[in-house]
């Protein structure tokens, strides 16, 4: 996996956060970092990006985001309750009005669940309201990441235009 896979949509979220005075973190699981390299690798980036976490497990989930414990016990790391609230726990841990959040099973095996290896929530929280997409992606571990990047980054540029528009 490159940078350069994801510097444009990168770039394209900085550009636009920095045009809105925007400012923005992640909080990463699955991605382990993925997200917050790509952003990193645009000059410029630390005029929006504020930091991320990545919370692999789920103690840091809970302990640093602040995702319920219900939720992980009810609904698992690997679902969209779980992927919002980690993104507005980063919102609110990072003090940043745009977070994207990245959880799901990358592979080569499961999680022990009967969810499918490929399965993501990608998440994005705009000033505390957050939109969660679900997806399941084919490939290998690498591929299923760095499609998760280009899903949460895509999403966040959506959330942005959005937002410009309503």
């Amino acid at each position: 996996m490159k940078d350069a896979d994801f510097l444009a949509l990168a770039q394209a979220l900085i550009e636009a956060c920095a045009i809105r005075g925007v400012s923005l973190a992640t909080a990463e699981s699955c991605t382990g970092g993925l997200v917050g390299a790509s952003l990193t690798a645009v000059p410029g980036a630390s005029r929006v990006y504020l930091g991320g976490v990545v919370s692999y497990a789920n103690a840091v989930k809970q302990g640093v985001l602040g995702v319920p414990e219900a939720v992980l016990a009810q609904e698992g790391a690997v679902s969209a309750p779980c992927a919002r609230a980690m993104a507005l726990g980063a919102q609110r841990a990072l003090g940043a009005r745009l977070a994207l959040a990245t959880t799901g099973i990358a592979g080569p095996g499961s999680d022990g669940t009967d969810k499918p290896v490929g399965l993501v929530y990608a998440a994005a929280a705009l000033d505390g309201a957050a939109v969660v997409e679900k997806h399941l992606f084919a490939g290998d571990r690498e591929s299923v990441r760095a499609q998760t990047v280009r899903a949460v980054l895509d999403l966040a540029l959506r959330c942005l235009e959005q937002k410009v528009s309503n």
